[in-house]
């Protein structure tokens, strides 16, 4: 069971922008590790578009099982997971990185915010928190 992404977005109008991701693709052939993060960015930012204000879904894409929770207030969370891993506790990380995103982001920061320019430490603890690999 593995965490591959974690990612913070905004839904605005008229577009989905990344605003933190942390990522693991430490499993992967270093030559295909880039590749594989532009993938689960891209992914990310797809799924956030497609989903509904107040909404959490799970949606194949690949061998991967992305989690989506977008908040009524824009702000959306990604996880990329193996197909093993449960979704219930997907869903628990989403929430607990959302409620401690926007308490140390200000909200009128997300509207025009970037992975360069947003102050937030805290998604690769949570991913190496939630990382259970082979033998944890």
């Amino acid at each position: 069971m593995r965490l591959y992404s974690l990612s913070v977005l905004y839904k605005g109008d008229p577009k989905v922008h990344l605003l933190k991701a942390a990522y693991d693709v430490s499993t992967f052939n270093f030559f295909q590790r880039s590749s594989v993060q532009e993938f689960m960015t891209f992914t990310s930012q797809l799924i956030v578009e497609r989903s509904q204000l107040g909404s959490r879904a799970s949606v194949k894409e690949q061998e991967y099982l992305c989690h989506v929770y977008l908040r009524g207030d824009g702000l959306a969370g990604v996880v990329v997971a193996d197909t093993e891993y449960p979704q219930r506790v997907c869903f628990t990380l989403l929430d607990k990185v959302l409620e401690d995103f926007s308490r140390q982001v200000p909200r009128s920061e997300w509207p025009s915010g970037s992975p360069g320019t947003i102050s937030y430490a805290a998604l690769d603890g949570y991913l190496s928190k939630y990382q259970v690999g082979p033998g944890q």
